[in-house]
């Protein structure tokens, strides 16, 4: 028998990439998948490419998923506080929403509104000394997506004192499957292809996680919605302190880090490069005419951003190689 796992709300799309990579886990036993709409239904009636995984959907209910050892919550934000304080203290939670990763209750309230469930352990193992606090918790709140890509890009270059906190600047493009799987108008195929469209223009969500991982005061962020399904393309920009070279800096952070590639230079990241894996590919150099210090990062939003760092964070947690079921290569074409 292996380590136990469930899923709630697996019907989504960043609950069908968990239920895909915790199918080829050599180590974690999936022994349930819940949804709200589809209970009762086939997981493959919402994830076809799962043929062969013979599951059915249950009801999201803190029964269905107590037997388990390790519980995986990919619920809509504002969720998931009141099934996680359900469940038993022995059952050890990563959750792929919103609700406890910030500190600030009032940023929370500006930000998502209502009652502020309070903070867990912050899912990002690549941040100093987050990989022992991952390793001791019971409750990880993993990352947002956008918030990984600019985290990585940014927060070595803020912690080596080599740009001013103060001014950065991100422009962050996104495949459709970061809006969900609920059918919206904007969304359809005919309105996002051959299209471009920045949308929470100066009041995204994911700003003070952000500031609050990477340690920058001041942040402009544009996100912009890409006709592609999955990936995140980041383009992280500050006003250097000095001459330090950000490439070395990066480097030099991420010199043991399984999942992060600084690319050799002259080559740029993408976001079809990173495609089913769980590994970020970073980019930096020095604008040669404002001077500012450039970052480009590239993510999976499905891999990284959410089902992959949440099985990367629960394989610390229960003691195992943070690398295991998981993949540092991308798919291609």
């Amino acid at each position: 028998m292996g380590i136990r796992v469930a899923v709630a709300g697996a019907s989504g799309y960043a609950g069908g990439e968990l239920l895909r990579l915790l199918a080829g886990h050599p180590e974690f036993e999936l022994i349930a998948a819940t949804a709200h709409s589809q209970a009762g239904q086939p997981v493959t009636a919402a994830h076809p490419h799962l043929a062969g995984l013979d599951l059915v959907f249950a009801a999201t209910e803190p029964a269905t998923l107590a037997d388990a050892d390790l519980v995986f919550l990919a619920l809509p934000h504002g969720q998931s506080a009141a099934l996680a304080a359900a469940l038993p203290d022995p059952v050890k939670v990563v959750d792929l929403g919103a609700d406890h990763r910030l500190r600030d209750a009032g940023a929370w309230s500006r930000y998502y509104g209502g009652e502020h469930a309070g903070a867990w352990t912050y899912g990002l193992p690549e941040l100093p000394g987050q990989r022992a606090e991952i390793a001791a918790a019971t409750r990880v709140a993993s990352t947002g997506c956008y918030a990984v890509a600019t985290t990585l890009a940014l927060a070595p270059l803020i912690a080596a004192g080599a740009v001013r906190p103060d001014d950065v600047v991100v422009v962050a493009a996104s495949g459709t499957s970061g809006a969900g799987r609920a059918a919206k108008a904007h969304l359809l195929g005919s309105e996002v292809m051959g299209d471009l469209t920045p949308y929470k223009v100066g009041a995204h969500q994911h700003v003070p996680e952000i500031k609050q991982a990477t340690g920058a005061t001041g942040l402009s962020f544009t996100p912009v919605l890409a006709p592609m399904p999955r990936g995140i393309l980041a383009t992280v920009t500050a006003v250097p302190t000095g001459d330090a070279d950000p490439r070395a800096v990066l480097a030099a952070a991420y010199a043991d880090a399984p999942f992060v590639h600084v690319l050799p230079e002259g080559s740029w990241p993408h976001t079809a490069a990173t495609a089913g894996s769980n590994s970020c590919h970073l980019q930096a150099t020095v604008d040669a005419d404002s001077g500012r210090v450039i970052v480009v990062s590239a993510i999976d939003n499905l891999g990284k951003g959410a089902a992959g760092q949440a099985v990367q964070n629960a394989n610390l947690m229960v003691g195992l190689p943070e690398t295991t079921g998981l993949s540092v290569f991308g798919v291609a074409p």
